[in-house]
């Protein structure tokens, strides 16, 4: 069931022969572990996604479709308005930038009205700015947008991917069939391997399965990928990002239990500054995503960005407990959807990051038993930047907002 000469492996089609590639992967590890020294913190960036969607309409909306401009814009931004000074540095295209189809020699082709300059263009111009540059791809025979897909051409996409020096590759799940993902994903963690250029690897698989195939393949995709989105894209509301921090918070154990510095976790893009996120509520996701060592993707218009989205998005103190080196994600304590929450995380220094979320409609006291560290704790607020002093027993927070958080 496997070539050890390449470390690549076959896809087969019954769920017997699927576990015997699970038992032949786990002694093949070595060989076929994810080698590019990345990720040792969640990374940081801007994706298109959540935002753009699949606006591929550039001569009626040249300035928001998936193109070049948009894509410079970013970048400019990132560079101009500070974000990339606190460490955001990923510049992401997701789907819709390819043709309908390949080259005559298998080649993937950017749209080209959309990319009249070319990717590799386009992947200079970030560089120049200091910046990292990532795109999208499907392990399937198409995109999620009906694109040409990676199946079949696993080698030939990643040397393309590395000649346009990328720095990072998103590779759905779409148009594949379920049983063959680990191979499928296992091959082309190979195949960017043997490229000879660090790309960070981000897996949707775990998307596509059920929750008991996920805590058993868990520890494995931690050797193949870098990141994995692991549940419901995000969409602009206050109900999907809740229902996405409460399935982490109902799942703590398992995820928390795979999540260190190389491979993490991905709760998908922030969306702060859109218009589906009051100020309380971009705190909590602000919060809770940092809590649980999520990668922090933003997907918004950074061109035209609120001053109190920026605030939060470049807060200092909350993003260096993302970047914690430990690495350890976050866990909720105490809690459960529509109700107050205690989330917490232990970091490099042996302090508690700590976040108090208020997933109610109305305003309520949340208490913080001290007993984890003690009974006895210094406490700073990380949103407002002041020490609230020092407390025995518990601590309290009085009156938070709906939906909002103390962290």
């Amino acid at each position: 069931v496997s070539t050890q000469s390449t470390g690549l492996l076959q896809s087969h089609d019954t769920f017997t022969e699927a576990m015997l590639i699970f038992i032949v992967i786990t002694f093949l590890s070595s060989v076929l572990s994810l080698d590019n020294g990345l990720t040792l913190t969640p990374p940081m960036g801007w994706m298109d996604w959540e935002r753009f969607r699949c606006n591929v309409d550039c001569q009626n909306d040249p300035n928001n479709c998936i193109g070049e401009k948009l894509f410079r814009d970013m970048a400019d931004r990132l560079v101009a308005d500070g974000y990339s000074a606190v460490g955001y540095k990923y510049v992401d295209i997701d789907d819709c930038w390819l043709s309908h189809s390949r080259d005559s020699s298998g080649q993937l082709v950017a749209n080209q009205a959309a990319f009249p300059s070319g990717i590799k263009a386009l992947s200079d111009y970030i560089h120049s700015r200091g910046l990292l540059f990532g795109m999208y791809e499907d392990i399937g025979t198409y995109t999620c947008g009906g694109y040409p897909g990676s199946e079949g051409y696993f080698e030939t996409d990643a040397k393309t991917f590395a000649s346009w020096g990328v720095d990072a590759l998103k590779l759905d799940g779409c148009y594949y069939s379920e049983i063959n993902y680990q191979a499928g994903y296992t091959n082309f963690s190979v195949a960017l391997n043997e490229t000879g250029r660090p790309i960070m690897f981000s897996c949707s698989w775990p998307a596509y399965i059920s929750d008991d195939q996920r805590a058993l393949y868990y520890p494995y995709m931690a050797k193949i990928c870098n990141i994995w989105r692991n549940w419901d894209d995000i969409d602009d509301s206050y109900s999907s990002m809740a229902s996405i921090a409460n399935y982490w918070g109902s799942h703590s154990a398992v995820l928390a239990s795979v999540a260190k510095p190389g491979s993490f976790n991905d709760a998908d893009q922030l969306i702060i500054g859109n218009s589906g996120l009051n100020p309380d509520e971009s705190r909590t996701q602000m919060a809770i995503w940092s809590i649980i060592a999520s990668p922090l993707l933003m997907s918004n218009d950074l061109r035209n960005i609120p001053t109190w989205a920026k605030d939060i998005l470049q807060n200092k103190e909350v993003i260096a407990v993302n970047q914690d080196p430990l690495g350890r994600q976050g866990v909720r304590v105490s809690g459960s959807a529509g109700t107050t929450q205690v989330w917490t995380r232990l970091l490099a220094d042996s302090s508690y990051a700590v976040a108090l979320w208020n997933d109610t409609p109305n305003t309520s006291d949340i208490t913080l038993d001290l007993k984890f560290v003690s009974g006895c704790a210094a406490v700073r607020d990380l949103f407002n930047h002041n020490d609230l002093g020092v407390f025995k027993t518990s601590f309290t927070s009085s009156s938070v907002p709906s939906h909002g958080t103390v962290m």
